[in-house]
């Protein structure tokens, strides 16, 4: 490879990486237990006697991650967590992401907390920075600033609320780079396909506006998100398969969004299926049927640590080679930008590299393919300079 980046053995020349969906880092120190709460998808504390770091994710973090902070590889957590915190937040920060190898950053913005936004999270890594709009967050701004206001009657606010949410995708669509939809955690993806009818987004607005409730789960409602973003044309990201306990796993299966990849064929919006795991088989499936839907390996690769090469080489079956999307899914930890791309370095080596020595492939165009994964479908999708 010709970056620094860890991971690979070097018989790939991988440009700078696209990371196509990640997170802002956390500005502040963390204790141990904060530290290890973001080496896991779940929301509650590791089980009694056990830690975090003994996972997949926490054996990447120990392998790829203290060689960019002057320790050996492996090292003890404590010795790492040590060695941290005598650097201090920000240049842990520059390190772990300068030593990743990601040149181009799009960064979904809808999480709380004190996090990086996209052009501070690229300045520390030495690169770019581009934002992706999760719409059920701008729903529940817009919604937010429209009960502040004190609207009289629930019929008005309602019509407020609807028009004011058209205005702000169409005003978001302006700067960012894409739409994010986690209508995976909010309802599942088995949503009727087709745009809900004015009267029916009137109904359900006046209603959740009613409830006083800030989450957006309305179905209706969620639909209609998903239809203002691809009026847009600009790239719709939609999670699916693997998350924390919010999530009904079994409702985040790619496959029953089959109907609205079809209702949104020849839209010219692309679809991004995240994550996948462990239904990527059913996202290279889509991404291979239709068109416009791309497949994203973020979040799968980083947790399933060696076993990563098996799960690309599964991407890899059905997935039409110009469709599958490099991404971390980075949140909160700098440590997550690292391990996602030497998960994926990796992984593409042993995966390619072994196709490559079989005669099945040829070097070129393993050398080719490495690159079109790593950036170059996600500066064609995103529109991103340079592609």
């Amino acid at each position: 490879m010709t970056t620094a980046a860890p991971g690979g053995t070097g018989t790939l020349d991988l440009p700078p990486l696209v990371d196509q969906h990640c997170h802002g880092v956390l500005r502040g120190a963390l204790s141990a237990a904060d530290f290890e709460s973001y080496l896991t998808e779940s929301d509650r504390p590791a089980a009694a006697g056990t830690t975090f770091f003994d996972t997949q994710t926490g054996f990447a973090v120990r392998r790829w991650c203290p060689p960019l902070l002057g320790l050996a590889p492996h090292c003890t957590p404590g010795e790492y967590l040590a060695r941290r915190r005598e650097l201090g937040a920000a240049e842990a920060r520059r390190l772990l992401l300068r030593g990743a190898g990601i040149g181009t950053y799009l960064v979904d913005t809808g999480l709380p907390g004190d996090l990086t936004g996209p052009h501070e999270t690229a300045e520390a890594g030495g690169g770019t920075g581009h934002e992706i709009v999760r719409l059920e967050t701008l729903a529940e701004r817009v919604a937010a600033g429209v009960r502040a206001a004190g609207e009289e009657a629930a019929g008005a606010c309602a019509e407020v609320f609807v028009a004011g949410l058209a205005d702000a995708v169409r005003d978001a669509a302006r700067t960012a780079v894409g739409f994010k939809s986690i209508a995976a955690y909010r309802h599942g993806l088995a949503l009727a396909p087709e745009p809900p009818a004015p009267a029916e987004v009137m109904t359900a607005a006046r209603t959740w506006l009613a409830t006083g409730a800030h989450r957006l789960t309305d179905p209706v409602l969620l639909r209609h998100l998903l239809w203002l973003a691809t009026g847009t044309g600009r790239p719709l990201q939609l999670h699916t398969g693997f998350g924390d306990p919010d999530l009904r796993l079994h409702h985040s299966d790619p496959a029953l969004l089959t109907d609205f990849a079809h209702a949104t064929a020849g839209t010219g919006t692309d679809l991004v299926l995240l994550h996948c795991y462990p239904y990527h088989r059913q996202a290279g499936y889509l991404a291979h049927a239709f068109p416009h839907v791309h497949a994203d390996i973020g979040l799968s690769l980083t947790h399933t640590g060696p076993r990563a090469t098996a799960v690309l080489a599964a991407f890899l079956e059905l997935t039409p080679f110009g469709k599958l999307l490099f991404s971390t899914d980075a949140y909160g930890l700098p440590e997550l930008y690292t391990v996602g791309s030497a998960a994926f370095r990796t992984a593409l080596e042993e995966v390619l590299g072994g196709w490559v020595r079989s005669g099945a492939w040829s070097q070129a165009d393993a050398t080719r393919v490495a690159g079109l994964v790593g950036a170059g479908n996600a500066r064609r999708v995103y529109g991103l300079a340079g592609g």
